[in-house]
């Protein structure tokens, strides 16, 4: 893979991330992220 592959695959992968989000279905990592990542 290419480094810019792997830096996106990386931010996908990280919650702090607004990549993470997008590829999730959100617009943009919400106000109250570090909640919702402990009820999954």
């Amino acid at each position: 893979m290419a480094k810019h592959d792997d830096d996106n695959r990386a931010n996908q992968l990280n919650p702090e991330h607004d990549a993470y989000w997008s590829s999730r279905g959100d617009d943009e990592r919400p106000d109250d992220w570090d909640h919702r990542e402990e009820d999954e």
